[in-house]
């Protein structure tokens, strides 16, 4: 009988070794800013934490500032549902809540601050997808013939307030706080 030949192996592998290191890792990542200091958020006690080498890790992410902009890409994508109710103010309040409240959960706090304190493209990352989510917004609202405010307006009046609070205060981010955000923008 002839020998089978085994199917032709592809570098793709959904599911393979390399989304269980991942995955691995990026929950490493998570457990050590909840768990730890931030100092030690290291690529040898990551590795460590998530079971594999640390080679491993230097060779996928490089250091650690790459590594957070991966763990904040797959975190930040989508988790926010750009609201649609068909008024701009109450699709603005409703966004400014939302993350406002996700900016409160611990686990997103400590991202946010470790990805604010490597100073890497993981800020990038995270501002990206936050904007997108405001010009997704405002260009509805702006398709529908009203009048809004730039992009640039916006994030200055929604999601740097948001942020600053969030990382560099220890102040409530409280849903009527979020509000006043939006008249502060959009004056009656």
């Amino acid at each position: 009988m002839p020998a089978q030949s085994s199917p032709p192996r592809t570098d793709s592998r959904p599911g393979g070794r390399s989304a269980r290191v991942r995955a691995a890792v990026h929950q490493a990542v998570k457990e050590l800013l909840t768990d730890e200091a931030g100092d030690a958020l290291t690529i040898p006690v990551i590795a460590a934490r998530a079971g594999v080498h640390a080679t491993t890790v230097y060779r996928r992410w490089g250091s650690v500032g790459e590594l957070l902009a991966d763990v904040a890409t797959s975190r930040f994508s989508g988790d926010v549902v750009v609201p649609d109710t068909g008024s701009l103010r109450e699709d603005l309040e409703r966004y400014a809540y939302d993350l406002a409240k996700d900016l409160s959960d611990p686990d997103t706090l400590a991202l946010v601050r470790a990805i604010v304190g490597t100073g890497g493209e993981g800020a990038g990352v995270c501002r990206m997808e936050r904007q997108r989510q405001l010009e997704a917004i405002i260009e509805r609202e702006q398709g529908r013939g009203n009048q809004v405010p730039t992009i640039e307006r916006a994030i200055e009046a929604l999601l740097a307030p948001l942020y600053y609070r969030a990382v560099f205060t220890d102040q409530a981010l409280s849903p009527e706080w979020a509000r006043t955000l939006v008249s502060h923008l959009l004056p009656r």
